[in-house]
């Protein structure tokens, strides 16, 4: 379970403020690095043989301005498309989602030693019950999830089961984020527990 922490130890998070088409909005950010050659990252986040290995199935017409589905529930459009330094989509859930309010930007940038860089931003429009409710988590946990599955797709590793408590840990780290954001300590707990509950409802007097 160490190596599966420290990949979560791994990111850098934020959350912020930010703007979609549809008006004012929060962002959720996660920065950190890859061991893998920046051509190998963007493969992995573009190719459809490969997302449906960390990430979910993809169907579509994948060129700028064309749509896509993943596993259909979450669809887009390709906004922009800079191989292989920049990826922008319109990320929305549901059928019933309003467009324009929520999009997902994802920069590579090489490093020194042959490894990439990698900063992913969520932006969206989050009404009640989400924010109130579950805080960054809401979506930050489920960023965690991916990028730990990424990971080990980019080191030839085993997508193996994810032990709980790498939930209990991103959603009590995305905690942190909020607080640092000016989040109240009182809201902030309470919505670190609620984000644990919804990701893993039998964590709770688990060993």
């Amino acid at each position: 379970m160490r190596d599966v922490l420290d990949e979560l130890a791994a990111a850098r998070r934020a959350m912020g403020k930010g703007a979609v088409p549809a008006g004012a909005a929060y962002t959720i950010e996660l920065r950190r690095r890859y061991k893998a050659h920046i051509d190998e990252v963007w493969d992995a986040l573009t190719s459809p043989e490969r997302l449906p290995r960390w990430l979910k199935p993809v169907t579509g017409d994948l060129r700028i301005g064309g749509r896509f589905e993943l596993g259909g529930d979450e669809h887009g459009e390709i906004l922009q498309c800079e191989p292989p330094r920049l990826l922008k989509v319109s990320w929305l859930y549901g059928a019933d989602a309003w467009p324009g309010t929520s999009e997902v930007e994802v920069r590579l940038t090489p490093g020194p030693t042959g490894d990439t860089e990698f900063e992913l931003i969520h932006a969206a429009i989050v009404e009640e019950p989400l924010f109130p409710v579950y805080g960054p988590g809401a979506g930050g946990v489920g960023w965690d999830l991916a990028l730990l599955a990424l990971a080990r797709l980019l080191a030839d590793g085993d997508q193996d089961e994810v032990p709980r408590e790498f939930i209990r840990r991103s959603a009590a780290a995305w905690g942190e984020a909020h607080l640092a954001a000016g989040g109240e300590a009182e809201h902030v707990g309470a919505a670190v527990e609620a984000t644990t509950k919804f990701y893993a409802p039998d964590l709770e007097g688990t060993p």
